[in-house]
């Protein structure tokens, strides 16, 4: 009897369907604590369990999908004491990142960066939670690339996947109507070289931001 091989994986499907999932939820499009299938995934991108199975397991891996013992797949419900520890390191790594990039931050990148914190601006004007969470993870990727720091820049984005959820989930407690103050500061040290203000400028922006996630509800 001749045994007809298994198709192979795409490894092209299965890259789609984990940088889209990973994009969702490090936007907040998922909020936290929410149960998927792998079914549910695969039809939803209309591809095989296969590349659905892979995406979930590199991002259970990443931290940004819980599986449990019976096979359940969602969005973590991160507590206080998770937040705090993740708000920590995006401290310590989000300053030393933009040191890093200073040296190699020009005009043109300063007004790149200063466009993108108008585009800010307008989706607080729409109260748009999730075009607000893009636009700012855009302006602090956008520096941070300069540093040219691979390896940090990596452990960072595995930071901001697993507060996706959270951060959009929380948007409301925070009543904006202004882009972050901080990235003024952070757009003025750029200007004027100062690497002690820009650290400065960047914690104070991080940790403002994510105080507010353990903190009681913004009135």
């Amino acid at each position: 009897m001749t045994v007809t091989p298994s198709r192979p994986a795409d490894p092209a499907a299965h890259e789609r369907l984990y940088r889209g999932l990973r994009s969702r939820i490090m936007l907040g499009e998922v909020p936290p604590g929410k149960a998927m299938t792998l079914r549910g995934i695969a039809q939803e991108y209309h591809l095989s369990m296969t590349p659905a199975r892979e995406a979930v397991r590199r991002l259970v891996a990443e931290g940004a999908l819980t599986l449990s013992g019976s096979g359940r797949v969602a969005t973590p419900e991160l507590s206080d004491e998770r937040i705090e520890e993740l708000a920590a390191l995006r401290a310590l790594i989000e300053p030393e990142l933009a040191a890093r990039a200073l040296p190699r931050a020009h005009f043109a990148l300063i007004d790149r960066l200063t466009v993108m914190n108008g585009q800010i601006a307008d989706a607080v004007e729409r109260h748009d939670a999730v075009g607000y969470i893009r636009c700012n993870l855009d302006f602090h990727r956008m520096l941070y690339l300069r540093a040219q720091a691979p390896a940090m820049l990596a452990m960072l984005e595995t930071i901001w996947l697993q507060l996706g959820p959270t951060m959009r989930a929380l948007y409301g407690r925070v009543k904006r109507n202004e882009p972050p103050r901080h990235h003024r500061m952070i757009l003025a040290a750029l200007r004027a070289g100062d690497e002690p203000a820009l650290r400065l400028a960047v914690r104070a922006d991080v940790t403002h931001g994510l105080r507010h996630l353990t903190g009681p509800a913004a009135s």
